[in-house]
């Protein structure tokens, strides 16, 4: 090669090279847990500590939301891999991405991350002690790989919002997370405005956490999560004064003693969990029929033995994962439905969903998220 050619090409590698300085800037965000991080965005690469984290990601970049992920965790596959199916037969490189254990479960791989040489590490709330405990964040410090926690799942009428403009810096796209934002709003004010001028009495209810999961009973939760929908949609979350935090266990005799109106479980297909399990495959494309049929045999159960929710019908399933994505409007939708259905006769979760996924997503909507013994 001539050596006018030579200098031809180094000077187009110096001006790309200046380009992409000059795109990305060092900006310091604040994330959920309060942690002030310096980042260079927008950011190239991207591992996921959680692989439902996909859910957000795919909301501020419809086209491809995998395009900047070079990792992520293995847990999509398990904990609702309708879903992964769906991306993995539009996106068929996902199958070869490298995958990592949990922080929590202490099977994250820390070299490998780094050899993946990731711009950011995406983290949950959830798994910040075991990362701190593990001195990840030191270590990814050495290399000049810095993490940020979001939250869809310990606090995610909180630290929805904040985890959207988060990640929108993060990608450079602030606008569609705002746009996103606003719509979710709206969304739950659609609700909640009703309620606030209707003053309806409002119904207990006993909200169950991935009923037929185990034999055990009955996980359900606090004054967050699934248990501040059920309040946003017009009901008293009967575990609010029983479980502390999030997330907790309430016995059969407490339901028993207490009488719910109405009983609403969550659920998934859980196969590669738990084997033939007594689970209410609820999800992207499901069953309802089947899950129909599973979601009566869980009302079979001692714990609720008489109960008036059982006697009257009113009891129902939902996906699990409302419970740690950033569509809980939804659910909070599908919630005030079930328990005002002369209030919300003319609002239709299915219509919003579908928006969400003709506005938002790179998948097209499928039924199959709700499933209820009254209909």
């Amino acid at each position: 090669m001539c050596s006018l050619a030579k200098a031809g090409l180094v000077a187009a590698g110096l001006i790309a090279s200046t380009i992409l300085t000059a795109y990305a800037e060092k900006v310091t965000i604040k994330d959920v847990a309060g942690r002030e991080v310096e980042v260079d965005a927008p950011v190239d690469n991207i591992i996921l500590g959680e692989g439902r984290q996909i859910y957000f990601l795919a909301v501020l970049d419809k086209d491809n939301p995998f395009k900047h992920v070079v990792g992520w965790r293995d847990d999509l596959p398990k904990a609702d891999p309708e879903t992964y199916d769906a991306y993995l037969a539009k996106y068929p490189d996902i199958a070869t991405l490298p995958t990592f254990g949990g922080m929590k479960e202490g099977t994250f791989d820390i070299e490998q991350a780094v050899s993946l040489q990731p711009d950011v590490v995406l983290m949950n709330i959830d798994a910040k002690t075991a990362t701190e405990e593990a001195g990840y964040i030191e270590k990814l410090d050495k290399v000049g790989i810095p993490l940020v926690y979001v939250d869809f799942r310990e606090k995610p009428m909180e630290n929805t919002e904040p985890s959207m403009r988060i990640m929108g810096e993060l990608l450079g796209k602030e606008k569609v997370a705002a746009e996103f934002i606003k719509f979710r709003a709206g969304a739950i004010k659609r609700v909640t405005d009703v309620l606030e001028k209707a003053k309806p009495e409002r119904p207990l209810v006993f909200m169950e956490r991935a009923g037929g999961y185990s034999e055990d009973c009955c996980m359900s939760f606090g004054d967050e999560n699934f248990g501040k929908m059920v309040e946003l949609a017009g009901g008293i979350n009967m575990a609010k004064a029983i479980i502390p935090g999030t997330f907790g266990t309430v016995n059969p005799e407490q339901i028993i003693a207490s009488n719910p109106d109405q009983i609403i479980i969550t659920g998934g297909s859980w196969e590669n969990y738990v084997p033939g399990g007594n689970w209410v495959g609820v999800g992207y494309g499901a069953d309802v029929e089947e899950a129909e049929r599973k979601l009566e045999n869980l009302t079979k159960r001692p714990a609720f033995t008489g109960v008036k929710a059982v006697e009257d019908k009113n009891v129902h399933a939902i996906w699990h994962q409302f419970y740690n994505n950033p569509y809980q409007f939804v659910a909070i939708q599908e919630i005030a439905k079930w328990l005002h259905p002369d209030l919300f006769e003319d609002l239709d979760p299915e219509t919003t969903f579908k928006e969400l996924h003709q506005r938002f997503l790179p998948l097209p909507y499928k039924p199959g998220f709700f499933v209820s013994l009254k209909d």
